[in-house]
């Protein structure tokens, strides 16, 4: 077990040797390959980490002597290290039957203060904040220490051991920012050290401040690395089908079914899983129905005059999720999310059809199946999320459900960071 003397002064290298060759790349046409071997596979850790001050953003509670807390900077004891702030690599919960509330807690897994305190602050504890220097009172995100060990002596970050802080400390505008934001995680990507970024998409998600306004954009692959809220787009697209009496032949009333594409064993996250009709990521610029039709498109081949004239906007699901290791790369990566939803009833004779490589194809399910295979864990996580709110908004989940209200008001989390 490294010494914490010694763990610093292999941090310091580490640190000294990536500004070097971060130098090195302005001066040599940004070569990112040659920063592999400044930093190591095993990024080393400390040892033991200060406590959450009690001026953090974050909602601290009255009596912290209820919660075994301390306030004082000074590290950890071994024996509160290993009972109070050890937190377990999240899991899916075991394989079905799986309550409504099973799903729920499985895709919106971040402990709530009010209902467990102890485990929100075993949480809490661990983070280090995300800011930029304009705005120092508005945390953007939970970023783990081992990822923020990375920044450690970087010329654009500074690192807050006591506050528990990472900074962006240069930049103006929100162009300024993007472009230092984009440059490090470039040169992170090229040395290979967080698997997560092995999914690399070029394709930019939005950071919003306190006001709305857009603070920078970061590669989509990035995101969870630094804990910020994403937005995403999901639809539920269904069919009403007249059903025959199995006596006469005599047609009676119509089933609701709904198309349920199977993910590709190829993605790097959630493959092989049970998808909602449409899914996907909101792009910074990209207003909500564009990148709505955008995915249709892609993802089922739905034409965009159909789509924008029968796609209804039915609200927002909103979750906070540690990711597990079927989302792919590392775990315990933090992703609060926002997802748009639409619901779009299609004519029979329409049928989605996959476009591209993301999805196997399309199958048109009655209720009675999807619900057993949600029960049975086969949808991606938040999938379920928003199949279960289609639920509840056509009557299918009614009052009358075990833990009805607590199943309504957990679609809604209140994000701790700023939102659109």
């Amino acid at each position: 077990m490294p010494t914490h003397n010694s763990t610093l002064k292999t941090l310091k290298s580490t640190s000294e040797n990536f500004i070097n060759c971060l130098i090195h790349l302005a001066m040599d046409s940004f070569n990112f390959s040659s920063l592999r071997q400044y930093i190591p596979q095993n990024l080393p850790t400390m040892p033991s980490l200060p406590s959450w001050p009690t001026d953090h953003s974050s909602m601290n509670p009255e009596d912290k002597d209820d919660l075994e807390v301390s306030n004082s900077t000074a590290p950890r004891s071994e024996k509160q290290s290993d009972t109070m702030f050890t937190v377990e690599d999240p899991t899916p919960i075991s394989s079905g039957p799986k309550s409504y509330i099973d799903l729920i807690n499985e895709c919106d897994n971040f402990p709530y203060y009010q209902t467990n305190p102890k485990l929100f602050f075993a949480h809490i504890h661990i983070y280090y904040g995300l800011y930029i220097v304009d705005f120092p009172e508005t945390e953007l995100g939970y970023i783990l220490p081992s990822v923020a060990e990375v920044f450690r002596g970087l010329p654009d970050w500074k690192i807050d051991d006591k506050n528990r802080s990472l900074t962006l400390v240069t930049g103006n505008t929100q162009e300024e920012r993007s472009r230092t934001v984009g440059l490090t995680w470039k040169a992170l990507r090229a040395t290979n050290h967080f698997k997560v970024l092995k999914g690399w998409r070029d394709e930019l998600y939005p950071v919003y401040g306190p006001n709305r306004e857009l603070l920078f954009s970061i590669e989509r692959a990035a995101s969870a690395l630094f804990g910020i809220v994403t937005y995403g787009c999901h639809m539920t697209a269904y069919s009403r089908t007249k059903r025959l009496d199995q006596d006469d032949g005599a047609e009676q009333e119509t089933e609701l079914k709904i198309w349920v594409p199977r993910r590709a064993a190829t993605k790097q996250t959630y493959a092989g899983m049970l998808d909602n009709t449409v899914a996907g990521g909101i792009a910074t610029g990209e207003s909500i129905l564009d990148s709505m039709v955008r995915e249709c498109a892609e993802e089922a081949s739905l034409a965009e005059d159909l789509v924008r004239s029968r796609a209804k906007a039915v609200g927002a699901v909103t979750y906070f999720h540690i990711r597990d290791e079927r989302a792919g790369g590392e775990t315990r990566l933090l992703q609060p999310e926002c997802e748009y939803v639409f619901d779009l009833e299609l004519p029979e004779d329409v049928v989605p059809k996959p476009s591209d490589d993301e999805v196997e194809g399309f199958e048109l399910m009655g209720v009675h199946e999807v619900k057993e295979r949600l029960r049975q864990g086969e949808f991606k996580p938040n999938c379920a999320l928003v199949l279960i709110d289609f639920f509840v908004r056509h009557g299918i989940i009614a009052s009358e459900e075990p833990w009805y209200v607590e199943i309504v008001a957990r679609l809604h989390r209140r994000l701790e960071f700023p939102t659109l």
